[in-house]
């Protein structure tokens, strides 16, 4: 869910989020990214740039229309009232996920991971109701959500939680992790291994 009161962090001539940007290097050079509740596409444009194909979904039509440029596959979908929009056997090289949080979805966007696939996601945390918006528990990750819901299918690679400052202040959750392989370790042309 995303909270209406909140400007919309995406936009085409926004920078993309510095976690995003800290761990892109770990997302395989030119393979498939699918940048969930794009908005206008601050994070497809910035894959696409870099030789990504990416698939952006959200349910603002005009956002979206700011989203498409070269490289750049927009879908229209309402990823809370509607079904999962991909196909299961539809995998990509990252999911990324920056300010929504629909907690349903988070099996889907783990299905949709490749091997050696990489989670991008970053959102507001509980203690956010003390600085601002959003304020509501239901746009709010607990403490140490995203481990949860990633343990035993990914391996973290970095996770964050707690107080931001800047760019204004905030109480956000990150995490980079990686799904492994289906069989043996996981191992990446980065060094990784687990």
């Amino acid at each position: 869910m995303t909270d209406d009161a909140l400007p919309h962090p995406s936009s085409a001539l926004a920078a993309p989020s510095e976690w995003v940007q800290q761990w892109a290097h770990l997302v395989a050079p030119g393979e498939p990214v699918l940048d969930v509740a794009a908005g206008s596409g601050r994070h497809a444009h910035w894959f696409a740039a870099r030789g990504h194909m990416v698939l952006a979904l959200d349910r603002d039509a005009t956002a979206l229309a700011a989203a498409r440029g070269e490289r750049i596959e927009t879908r229209l979908a309402d990823l809370e009232q509607a079904p999962w929009p991909l196909l299961p056997e539809r995998k990509f090289a990252a999911v990324v996920v920056t300010h929504y949080l629909h907690r349903p979805l988070f099996p889907a966007l783990l299905n949709a991971l490749a091997p050696g696939g990489v989670l991008l996601y970053e959102t507001f945390a509980q203690g956010n109701e003390t600085v601002g918006r959003p304020s509501n528990p239901a746009f709010l990750l607990g403490p140490g959500e995203l481990l949860d819901v990633v343990r035993g299918q990914l391996r973290v690679i970095a996770f964050q939680d707690g107080f931001l400052a800047q760019p204004r202040m905030a109480y956000i959750q990150r995490i980079c992790a990686v799904k492994p392989a289906p069989h043996g370790p996981f191992t990446s042309r980065y060094g990784l291994t687990g």
